[in-house]
């Protein structure tokens, strides 16, 4: 298996990109949560998609039809007075209707629109492990700068107005390092597999623990286990990589409601000493 995994060069690079992105996407998928705003990783996801295959008529890489799309889309975004999932359901609506319809006109559409929306890590290159290892560097290095300036912007949304403190930067640099990370995670992953990065650690991992920085550790780390069992998984039996990856996902998603029931049964018998349940925007706040 380690033949396969790290020094076979056929599979080194697709894992370690893997590895880079379940890192970075299961990170800002916490602050997507925290944010209310997990809807917008699978709606920017889609218009990537729908982006990357208009590139094909166009004749420009693919890469950069996704991020112009993605950029247009955060830019409209950005444009709006108050952004919330029905927005981001739209996003979702006119990404997948225009990676079908683009499809049909594009030489080979059906193959380009399935690996778009499938994901083919396994046929990442050298550029795609480099990206997904900048966005990753760019996530953790900017982690202790934009974590409590994105908190003050949820928990006390008149922080900054009221001291006369710009929020345009961080809420500029936050909107293009999810857009980055949708698109990264679509080219290499496909659409859906890089939702489920998005989504679930995060979904799972702020019922799990208290506080929002052991929320956020244990995001990275359900999403990395997860992503190395899907790998293993899907070269053992032969699998497409991304639908074992989502399904292992979802799989993993029971340890939220056991995790759910667990503490309501704390909280039914009285015994508080060990637990004290609060939703988790409250719970983080109260960290």
């Amino acid at each position: 298996m380690n033949e396969f995994l790290l020094f076979d060069p056929l599979f080194r690079v697709p894992f370690f990109t893997g590895l880079c992105l379940a890192v970075a996407l299961s990170l800002i998928g916490a602050f997507l949560r925290m944010r209310n705003e997990w809807l917008a990783a699978l709606g920017l996801s889609q218009i990537a998609a729908a982006g990357g295959m208009a590139s094909v008529p166009l004749g420009i890489p693919v890469l950069a039809g996704a991020f112009g799309a993605a950029c247009l889309a955060t830019l409209i975004r950005s444009a709006l007075p108050r952004v919330g999932n029905s927005h981001h359901a739209l996003l979702i609506l006119i990404g997948w209707s225009g990676t079908l319809v683009i499809g049909s006109y594009a030489d080979h559409g059906h193959v380009i629109g399935e690996t778009l929306l499938r994901g083919q890590l396994y046929f990442t290159h050298i550029w795609h492990l480099a990206g997904s290892a900048v966005l990753l560097f760019l996530v953790l290095g900017l982690y202790k700068w934009l974590s409590p300036r994105l908190l003050k912007d949820r928990f006390f949304p008149d922080y900054h107005m009221a001291n006369r403190i710009p929020s345009w930067p961080h809420s500029v640099l936050y909107a293009l390092i999810v857009m980055a990370a949708a698109v990264l995670g679509t080219i290499s992953m496909g659409a859906f597999p890089a939702f489920a990065l998005l989504f679930v650690p995060s979904w799972i991992g702020f019922v799990m623990v208290d506080g929002w920085f052991r929320s956020v550790v244990a995001s990275v780390f359900i999403g990395c286990a997860v992503y190395v069992a899907a790998f293993i998984l899907a070269m053992l039996a032969d699998l497409p990589f991304g639908p074992a990856l989502t399904g292992l996902l979802a799989f993993a998603a029971s340890l939220r409601l056991l995790t759910a029931l667990r503490r309501r049964n704390i909280e039914v018998s009285g015994d508080e000493s060990r637990f004290h349940y609060l939703s988790p925007p409250a719970r983080n706040a109260k960290k």
